[in-house]
């Protein structure tokens, strides 16, 4: 099985057995956004979780959150955010869009309030590097090292379907859990269990590597706070579905979404194998499964909510 396969099988045997959000793909990185990508984060369920459900399915902009708009007195727009007037005006916008920020209108000029306080709505956060075969572990090392010094997640997780011997645990980190899955049953071994790591403590990033040293950024506990709070949304917003399905006629869903081939018999990346480039390619319509659906249905995220917006007393509800 591809990797992409492993991971989809994985994400699907974590929504079944958690009552966690499971996403995929997402950045893990602070100094250096985008430099570390996490194949599949965990986020722990908080206290009000369900007032997060019911606000938006979509992200919430971090910057939005951390604005200068409060629930109480609307702000002009242009003042709520630090930054170019495009850049807030895009802001603006994006949380008015998701129901997070209310508009109102004084002598022609347009200022927003949230439409409630940011809840708190996620407790820890679970970083799983995929490894299938340990026999070609890359960078893998590098990667979980980065990870348990970083203290970005509350606990790193290697998964592998490979035999795991006390060699391949000496090469990590100790923070680092391990388990063993296997794709075909569902069955996840727990081969050594994940350390709690320093989420509020100074973290060390590695950055780049030179002859001679090691670029690294030491990265405080506020930002930290802050890149957690963006890991979260994103996961929240994004789920582990988050591919289009095939346009073949070979192609198929499972059960649970994931992208299936009929010709190869077998879970298929359509960003990557399918298309033109496939000489099994018959060009159709995509399967018709209905992704957030399945998702709304298998795990605690809410499909469309009804929103928080308040309707706004005053003379705005006469036009």
């Amino acid at each position: 099985m591809s990797e992409f396969g492993f991971e989809l099988a994985l994400c699907t045997q974590l929504e079944t057995t958690t009552d966690a959000v499971v996403a995929r793909q997402l950045g893990g990185s602070v100094a250096d956004p985008g430099r570390r990508v996490v194949d599949v984060v965990l986020v722990g369920r908080g206290p009000a979780f369900d007032a997060r459900t019911r606000i938006t399915d979509s992200r919430i902009p971090t910057l939005a959150v951390e604005s200068d708009v409060g629930v109480g007195g609307a702000v002009y727009w242009k003042d709520a955010f630090d930054c170019h007037p495009e850049r807030a005006r895009e802001l603006t916008d994006r949380a008015l869009s998701v129901g997070f920020f209310e508009r109102e209108r004084r002598g022609g000029r347009e200022y927003v309030r949230q439409t409630v306080r940011y809840p708190d709505w996620f407790s820890t956060l679970t970083a799983v590097e995929n490894k299938p075969d340990l026999g070609t572990p890359g960078d893998l090392e590098r990667q979980l090292r980065t990870d348990a010094s970083l203290g970005l997640f509350d606990e790193v997780v290697l998964a592998t379907e490979s035999y795991v011997t006390r060699a391949h645990l000496n090469r990590i980190p100790d923070e680092v859990g391990v388990w063993r899955f296997d794709p075909e049953t569902g069955e996840r071994e727990v081969v050594r269990e994940a350390a709690p790591l320093a989420i509020e403590s100074i973290g060390v990033e590695l950055g780049e590597r030179h002859a001679l040293r090691t670029d690294v950024a030491f990265v405080d506990a506020d930002s930290k706070a802050r890149a957690r709070r963006r890991v979260a949304e994103k996961a929240y917003g994004k789920g582990w579905r988050s591919y289009d399905l095939p346009a073949c006629a070979h192609a198929t869903a499972t059960a649970d979404g994931r992208p299936y081939c009929d010709q190869f018999d077998r879970v298929v990346d359509p960003g990557s194998e399918c298309g033109a480039a496939c000489a099994a390619h018959v060009p159709a319509d995509p399967p018709t499964a209905d992704l957030d659906a399945l998702r709304d249905e298998r795990s605690p995220w809410v499909a469309d909510p009804a929103g928080v917006a308040r309707r706004q007393s005053g003379l705005d509800r006469f036009r």
